[in-house]
């Protein structure tokens, strides 16, 4: 009995951390760029405790276990907000921003100049071009980006934004805060960006909230089969009392 609920508590943790991530997809229902993740699961299988008074071999009991997140990286629809430092990429691509410990990534084109004249991320990162992060002053007049990310100002051209692509996006890995890594960034061939448009989050609502009434079902009916499993236990153990040798 010990053994069947090890194995439904296994589950009732992994799906506790699954109904954590679909929570945090419907909290960035209308976060910028940002893309819904799925909990990956794995089954672990152990062997009972050794008994080797006993002719019958091991058994292997398996047991579930969480072990990732998967990423949908469908692209979300763009809004037009006419802001002119707000860009979505239309199409396949990442922006680059830079990050103290490197090189990080995101769908989100929320940009703005900070105090400093520097494009900068929503959360303040400096954003990347081809020839790093970019400032710009007043005589710069009024910024356009072009729709393969050159950037033009008064001045003339000022750089092209740093767009990637990456040859396995299965191996993208979330870092919070809308930012993403990879490994292996390599630029893109012809990017497609839209200046005052921004990428919307592609979670969707009625998908969720399915998938979060499956978990709480699933997590009922562990609950109950392991509240099933205890009381077959206490009245092993009644009865068993009962007993005369």
């Amino acid at each position: 009995m010990e053994n069947a609920q090890l194995i439904t508590l296994s589950r009732q943790m992994s799906l506790r951390n699954q109904m954590d991530m679909v929570a945090n997809n419907m909290a960035n229902l209308n976060t910028t760029g940002y893309k819904t993740q799925r909990m990956v699961f794995e089954e672990v299988l152990m062997p009972l405790a050794k008994a080797s008074e006993f002719m019958q071999g091991d058994q292997k009991l398996s047991y579930v276990q969480d072990y990732g997140a998967g990423l949908n990286l469908l692209p979300g629809s763009i809004k037009l907000t006419g802001n002119d430092f707000d860009v979505a990429i239309d199409g396949e691509g990442w922006f680059a921003v830079q990050l103290e410990e490197g090189e990080a990534f995101t769908r989100s084109g929320a940009f703005h100049l900070d105090n400093t004249g520097t494009l900068v991320t929503a959360e303040g990162q400096p954003v990347l071009t081809d020839g790093g992060p970019i400032s710009f002053t007043t005589e710069d007049g009024k910024i356009d980006i072009a729709d393969d990310g050159t950037i033009v100002s008064e001045l003339g051209i000022r750089g092209k934004l740093r767009v990637v692509e990456f040859e396995t996006p299965e191996d993208i890995k979330a870092l919070g805060g809308n930012l993403y890594s990879h490994e292996e960034p390599i630029i893109a061939a012809s990017p497609s960006v839209v200046q005052g448009g921004l990428e919307q989050s592609n979670v969707r609502g009625v998908v969720e909230i399915a998938h979060m009434v499956r978990v709480t079902r699933a997590y009922e009916s562990v609950s109950k089969l392991m509240a099933d499993t205890d009381e077959l236990r206490k009245q092993a153990i009644q009865t068993l009392g009962r007993l005369q040798a």
